[in-house]
């Protein structure tokens, strides 16, 4: 079932909409977030089965915002269908629109970011690059870091930390999903994301499917996010201060069972493959040291990796 608040009219279809998909979200944030969108994008919520009484909140919620539109799953189909519903949804309703922004509910656009990340995606296609998608720096308020943008170079993975004041694109091999800016045409021609990962790694899957196409990615650190992640997180020191999240043993599962499913995919770099072990016996290490429920997680992760080797790749994706 669905609803939707203030209704396209006749008028001419504003080229950005935007599809953010919640479970049991944080209202404070997903408020946050619809307040710091453009006022004639087309905010597309896709709830995956929160509560009735959180979805009438959402609902009342999204009621006080210009153009936004809910969709209410009845079970959880996860957060790659979910997005792929929202946008089926959004372009339905605005045909026109060119340009595709997806979200976290735990995301929080600073002032003037989705302006900037639009310009810088134009500047970029003006000057003739093959830019496939563009996201912004991503700032942890528990820890007080930000995430960097990922690069890969020769057989090292490594984050590279724009410093203050940053304006340069940062050419990435990974983005974030929380505010990936995109054509409307890329995220058609490859066929949306990945619904078998369900949720982790995601967003992975397709910076890797974008950059086997021939397009490339960018982080624009004068975009910046507040974003939450996990159930929290912390700093610890693994070869430099690091974010990390802490996870419930479920979401290990889907994390060690997509890392080893993408481990099995042709398109996914060699180099992202060797540091992803390395990062799942870290993993592993880390949480048995000092994480909570450690059997519970244990017993999720080598379930997920015995997952992960029974996978088979999905129809239709490259190599």
């Amino acid at each position: 079932m669905g609803s939707e608040h203030d209704p396209v009219t006749g008028s001419p279809s504003p080229p950005l909409v935007s599809v953010t998909v919640t479970y049991h979200p944080d209202l404070g944030m997903l408020a946050q977030q619809m307040g710091r969108l453009p006022e004639d994008c087309l905010k597309v919520v896709v709830d995956n089965a929160s509560p009735p009484h959180v979805q009438i909140a959402i609902s009342q919620l999204l009621a006080k915002f210009a153009n936004t539109m809910l969709h209410l799953n009845r079970h959880n189909a996860g957060l790659a269908a979910a997005l792929n519903q929202g946008v089926g949804l959004a372009v339905a309703t605005r045909p026109g629109a060119s340009m595709l922004l997806l979200l976290d509910q735990d995301s929080e656009p600073a002032v003037g970011s989705i302006a900037t990340l639009l310009a810088a995606y134009e500047r970029l296609a003006r000057a003739g690059v093959r830019v496939g998608c563009v996201g912004p720096e991503l700032f942890d308020p528990a820890t007080g870091m930000t995430h960097g943008f990922h690069v890969a170079d020769g057989w090292f993975w490594r984050r590279v930390l724009p410093g203050p004041g940053a304006n340069e694109p940062v050419c990435c091999t990974n983005l974030n999903g929380s505010g990936t800016l995109m054509s409307v045409e890329l995220f058609r021609e490859l066929g949306g994301l990945d619904e078998s990962l369900f949720i982790d790694h995601v967003d992975t899957e397709w910076s890797f499917r974008v950059l086997a196409h021939g397009r490339l990615l960018f982080g624009i650190p004068a975009a910046r996010f507040i974003h939450h992640i996990g159930i929290g997180s912390r700093r610890i020191w693994l070869f430099g201060w690091r974010i990390w999240p802490e996870r419930a043993p479920h979401r290990h599962r889907f994390l060690f069972r997509n890392t080893v499913t993408l481990m099995q995919r042709s398109y996914v770099p060699a180099v992202w493959k060797f540091w992803a072990g390395i990062k799942m016996l870290l993993t592993l290490h880390v949480v048995m040291i000092v994480g909570p429920q450690r059997r519970a997680q244990l017993l999720a992760m080598v379930r997920g990796a015995l997952d992960g080797i029974r996978s088979k790749r999905r129809h239709g994706t490259p190599g």
